[in-house]
């Protein structure tokens, strides 16, 4: 809570209301002092302007109108301007009098402690201040007539005056102090808002989100043209902090790409230099055995030459494998797409493979009835289905009494067939699920080269349907095991 109210206390909008509140509460302040020194000394002087005023009248009415009803005059002026007069003819003898009060007054005057306010002529006026409850400024002075004129005014009721004056200008302050503080309360507020919208888009400019723009209905034309311009900033900022992004992601593919293809090379040579190990092994092995006749009926030399050869071959195949799987998997293959029937291109790899499947005795099963058009390259294709079908053919063991691989096609969402390869065997261990993927992997530790394979087919296939983004994998079932693979339509 403190630290709300100091944070508010430094807040644009209670400085604004702050200023407001204190400049209108100093104004009403200094009105309550002015009326409180200036007003009693005002009143006075315009009492006193009164008098004299009274004395000219009086002295013309006594002038030049001798019938004239002067008494009623004099009781009127009297109680219009709360004054008390006394008027003596030559003899002392009193000509009139409002009040007993004032008779008693003039004839104690002399005795009283006065201040001389002012003096011409016959006409003196003086103040009697000093009095505790009898404060008063009297006007005396000399009728033409020779008759003495006194005029009494009361200083208490002006003070008594200014005092109610006060009390009601303080009141008066209050409301206007509460007035002025709604006033000003709304006036910051409406003034601060945009300048606070403005900052809160600020704000997420500076966590680099330029979601928010300033709407520019409720502020000044200076705010609203700050407003703009941060608006433009914010567009400018995001599009330039946008192809920063782009820039600096195409950046990382690139690294990435290229720590890649370095890793991918390091791992070609490192490949290579395994595999091709056994097989030069074997041909140096049996060539030298040729140069040194070691054996030398022909049907031994003949053996020896037809090693070096198969041997060569292997190695021939392995290389343009795996020089075919870089190029997939740099990305570096242009694929020939086009539209052809799948379940012919499976029905002719089947019957390459006929001989195999009756040598191990394998029962296929194969729905060729329906066509299913696909629309892929089809010689990666056809390397899919090829790595599928040895490896199914390879791995098919009886279970429960049958030997079987089922092959089969089904349509899928997102135009396209998904193919399935099953046979009836050992299922792969779960932790070796993701690796037979990798190149030169194999579930049998031992490497058995009479096994056959290159352990590079299922790293081509893994690399063909990544290339088409599109599923592949394979799944341990009751009996065997199944590998699938998505292929496009048209």
């Amino acid at each position: 809570m403190k630290i709300n109210l100091k944070e508010k206390s430094k807040s644009l909008q209670f400085k604004l209301f702050l200023t407001l509140f204190v400049s209108t509460s100093l104004v009403v302040f200094a009105i309550i002092m002015v009326n409180n020194i200036i007003l009693e000394s005002v009143y006075k002087y315009a009492k006193i302007q009164v008098a004299k005023n009274l004395y000219s009248k009086i002295n013309e009415y006594y002038n030049y109108y001798s019938n004239y009803n002067i008494i009623s005059e004099l009781r009127q002026i009297e109680i219009k301007n709360n004054i008390e007069i006394l008027i003596q003819d030559e003899n002392g003898d009193i000509e009139y009098f409002g009040n007993k009060d004032i008779v008693e007054t003039i004839n104690s005057v002399n005795k009283m402690p006065s201040t001389l306010i002012e003096k011409e002529g016959t006409l003196v006026i003086r103040n009697y201040s000093n009095l505790p409850n009898n404060q008063f400024i009297l006007l005396s002075s000399v009728l033409d007539n020779g008759y003495k004129l006194y005029v009494k005014i009361p200083v208490t009721a002006i003070q008594e005056s200014v005092r109610i004056s006060n009390q009601a200008l303080i009141l008066l302050g209050m409301v206007l102090i509460i007035i002025s503080s709604c006033v000003a309360s709304i006036i910051s507020k409406k003034f601060t808002e945009p300048i606070l919208q403005l900052d809160k888009i600020t704000k997420k400019m500076a966590n680099l989100d330029f979601s928010e723009k300033y709407d520019k209905k409720n502020g000044s034309e200076e705010i609203n043209a700050l407003g703009e311009n941060i608006n433009e900033m914010s567009d400018k900022l995001e599009i330039t902090i946008g192809q920063l992004r782009r820039n600096n992601d195409e950046l990382e593919k690139d690294v990435e790409e290229k720590s890649k293809i370095d890793e991918m090379r390091k791992q070609f040579i490192s490949d290579v230099s395994h595999e091709l190990k056994t097989p030069i092994g074997l041909i140096q092995g049996y060539a030298e055995g040729l140069l040194e006749n070691v054996n030398e009926d022909e049907e031994s030399r003949k053996f020896y030459a037809e090693v070096i050869i198969d041997e060569a071959n292997k190695m021939d195949i392995m290389v343009k494998e795996l020089l075919e799987l870089m190029k997939l998997e740099y990305k570096e293959r242009q694929f020939k797409d086009t539209e052809f029937d799948l379940t012919e291109l499976i029905n002719e790899e089947i019957r390459r493979e006929t001989i195999n499947l009756k040598d191990k005795n394998i029962n296929l099963e194969f729905n060729n009835d329906k066509k299913n058009m696909v629309y892929a390259d089809q010689e990666y294709i056809e390397e899919v289905v090829n790595n599928y079908l040895t490896n199914a053919i390879k791995h098919c063991e009886e279970i429960n009494g049958e030997k079987k691989i089922s092959i089969c096609c089904e349509e899928r969402k997102n135009k396209k067939i998904r193919i399935t390869v099953f046979n009836t065997g050992k299922k792969i261990p779960e932790e070796n699920l993701n690796k037979i993927w990798g190149r030169f992997y194999k579930v049998d530790s031992s490497r058995n080269r009479d096994a056959g394979g290159t352990g590079i087919g299922l790293a081509l296939v893994k690399a063909i349907m990544n290339n088409y983004e599109n599923k592949y994998g394979v799944k341990n079932l009751d009996d065997g095991v199944e590998f699938y693979a998505d292929i496009n339509t048209k």
